[in-house]
């Protein structure tokens, strides 16, 4: 996994934000944390949703069993940064929760059927986070 995210992230880095393959056409970003054991910065690149006020992304995993490392890392220090297109954005973290996860993940689910079939393939609920500029 590392090297197909290397591979996406230099891509995105060398073409403004736009990335081919499966990725082609789709809202990426790159996600800078702090790992949650080790201290390191991480880069996970990911699909987002725009949302009221910031970004929306989902710990989906390809529907494994257990949740991404940044979602942990997320959780352990809800401060982030994220590249988008060209511009890096300071980001905090929240979970989340009721009608407003369910209004974000269906419309996920509706733009991109992937994560219906993610959804289908795991007995976790897929967390849904809000990334929202940091004041």
């Amino acid at each position: 996994m590392s090297d197909f995210n290397d591979r996406i992230i230099a891509e995105f880095r060398a073409n403004a934000g736009q990335v081919g393959g499966q990725f082609a056409g789709a809202p990426l970003l790159l996600l800078h944390t702090v790992g949650a054991k080790s201290g390191q910065p991480r880069v996970s690149p990911m699909m987002y949703q725009k949302v009221d006020g910031g970004y929306a992304v989902f710990a989906s995993k390809g529907g494994a069993p257990s949740n991404p490392d940044w979602y942990y890392n997320l959780l352990a220090d809800s401060k982030a940064q994220a590249e988008i297109g060209t511009s890096k954005v300071d980001l905090v973290a929240r979970v989340a929760v009721g009608d407003e996860r369910e209004r974000i993940w269906g419309a996920q689910k509706a733009a991109y059927p992937g994560f219906a079939d993610y959804e289908r393939k795991t007995t976790r609920q897929i967390p849904v986070v809000v990334l929202e500029p940091a004041q």
